[in-house]
């Protein structure tokens, strides 16, 4: 049997050297891609704990605290900039939440405009979420425009709700909160609710639209309130809160 030649075998040996130094590189390329990426994911989770929208562009900045969110300093929301408050209710069916009246109360007395978000349920009906707003929210003319939260949609409602249903569902909550606050709802409005249900376009109530960092134009239509960023740490809230401008 034939010997290979020397210079087959030395051209085996480069052959081999370079795809192993390809490969070498290759990873290198990779492994800095990876790097880069996960530093930027750092920084950006480190720098939305304190962002904020320029209020040279958005001078009325407020925020949203949760439903059963406790110990929020409301005169230091205020003094870090705050106009107003929007106070979450607790889901028409979840738990009472009895800190409801005491967070009212507090933020009435802090000086901050007041309004309140009632979240709309698409698996009931309407007369059970407003029957829960009329008896947790006063009727008081300095509260803001009350907001209805589109945040869930009718997906795995047992029993299953057809969308029309929704649709009706909401126009009649809208009607009914409108009529003990007296005066026009707004609709916080999020993505995955509008790409179903086209409510931006069906509705004709000022939008409150969600999306961190960069505004939102999930709507097809101009948006009035916008909630910049959902986990903003600050020295009012031992929890995150959410960040919220107005676009005048």
């Amino acid at each position: 049997m034939a010997r290979p030649s020397r210079s087959r075998k030395k051209s085996t040996r480069s052959g081999r050297k370079k795809g192993g130094g390809l490969r070498r590189w290759l990873f290198r390329g990779i492994a800095l891609i990876a790097l880069i990426a996960i530093g930027f994911a750092v920084w950006l989770w480190w720098d939305m704990r304190s962002w904020r929208p320029d209020a040279a562009l958005y001078p009325e900045q407020g925020a949203v605290i949760a439903s059963g969110a406790s110990g929020t300093r409301f005169e230091t929301l205020r003094a870090i900039g705050a106009e107003f408050v929007y106070l979450e209710l607790a889901r028409t069916g979840a738990a009472p939440d009895p800190g409801f009246a005491e967070r009212l109360s507090s933020a009435l007395a802090s000086g901050l405009k007041v309004g309140i978000v009632q979240p709309f349920d698409p698996c009931l009906r309407a007369d059970e979420q407003s029957a829960r707003y009329t008896r947790m929210v006063p009727r008081n003319a300095e509260l803001l425009p009350p907001a209805i939260a589109l945040r869930r949609t009718a997906t795995g409602c047992d029993p299953s709700v057809s969308d029309a249903a929704v649709e009706s569902e909401l126009m009649t909550l809208v009607n009914q909160i409108e009529l003990h606050a007296q005066k026009p709802v707004l609709l916080q409005l999020g993505e995955d609710f509008e790409d179903r249900h086209r409510t931006a376009r069906s509705t004709a109530r000022d939008l409150w639209l969600m999306r961190d960092r960069a505004k939102p134009d999930y709507a097809g239509r101009p948006w009035l309130l916008w909630s910049a960023n959902s986990q903003l740490i600050s020295e009012a809230s031992e929890e995150p809160i959410e960040w919220v401008v107005v676009q005048r």
